[in-house]
């Protein structure tokens, strides 16, 4: 059983990583405009060569995928990169930025229950009670909207897309560490997203994306994909999809903040309320507990567990 000081340390990279989500709502607003697949794919390119220098200095280890394991790592690809931002982005056609918002907000409690059965352990009653009230700050501090069913059938897949960008990695965390599944993830995505790019854009797509475009493409390709898709999956193989999904609650929280630092203004109060709501339940999912035996199996981490982020760092 872990002590609590060590819980929250492996707690911490995928609050950051989640932050790091949460701070780019407004870079990638700069992204609205620009071709969509060839920006895309230039942006996962990027982040695959920076996570192999990142992974070469750190002294990760890096595998060829076998089997099974392409279908995994593809999945990843497909519905957590290619599939969300495709989702995203035409889904803003249908409906308010909120709506979508809201959707992803239902991650924590897809994972509460899914996860832990991949992971074959039975779901733990602590995070079942928090993530709905995680659930629900995300909802008052994201606002809701107007759509239409188009836009619903967007938003679903949103959630969908999300929630296995988390599920579909944990099969795969033990043998492939999540410096593996980052970069495998990555550069599957990048090759399926220049292929769309190229036969719906044009090559020439390239060119039409601005000096501002590109600078936002490298923010989000060095800090929100190389950086934090390493932070969340070492947390997602130190404490399990359930307790991790709890944590994207962290994105709203700072995507207020920003949102309030860049010059938006003060947040409202549905949006303060939602913040004491997130934090609670937060607190309320993650917070350490003295159980007994017969329920440690309920809390424990996966046996898809391996070392801490820090160690996985360091090898």
């Amino acid at each position: 059983m872990h002590t609590p000081s060590a819980s929250f340390a492996q707690l911490v990279p995928g609050m950051v990583g989640m932050a790091l989500v949460g701070s780019s709502v407004t870079v990638s607003r700069t992204l609205v405009d620009a071709p969509l697949f060839t920006t895309q794919a230039v942006r996962y390119a990027a982040a695959t060569v920076i996570l192999l220098v990142m992974a070469r200095l750190a002294g990760a280890r890096l595998v060829w995928p076998r089997g099974r394991e392409w279908l995994w790592l593809a999945g990843i690809a497909v519905t957590g990169l290619v599939l969300f931002n495709v989702a995203v982005v035409r889904g803003v056609g249908h409906a308010e930025p909120a709506v979508i918002a809201v959707a992803v907000a239902c991650v924590p409690v897809v994972l509460g229950v899914v996860g832990p059965v991949l992971e074959r352990r039975r779901p733990s009653r602590q995070v079942l009670w928090a993530a709905p009230v995680v659930m629900a700050g995300a909802v008052l501090v994201e606002g809701t909207g107007r759509t239409d069913a188009v836009g619903v059938a967007w938003a679903a897949l949103a959630l969908g897309c999300e929630a296995a960008f988390t599920l579909l990695a944990v099969p795969v965390l033990r043998r492939h560490s999540p410096w593996g599944v980052s970069v495998h993830a990555m550069w599957l995505a990048g090759v399926l997203l220049a292929v769309l790019g190229v036969v719906t854009e044009g090559p020439s797509a390239v060119r039409e994306v601005s000096g501002a475009q590109w600078a936002a493409a490298g923010y989000l390709a060095s800090m929100v994909t190389a950086v934090a898709f390493v932070l969340w999956y070492s947390t997602v193989r130190a404490v399990g999809a359930g307790r991790a999904g709890l944590l994207t609650g962290v994105a709203p929280l700072a995507a207020a903040v920003v949102g309030a630092v860049s010059g938006s203004g003060a947040p409202g109060p549905s949006v303060w309320l939602g913040i004491a709501v997130l934090i609670l339940g937060l607190v309320g999912g993650l917070r350490p507990r003295n159980v007994s035996v017969g329920e440690a199996a309920d809390l424990d981490p996966p046996a898809t567990a391996g070392p801490s982020p820090a160690s996985a760092r360091s090898r």
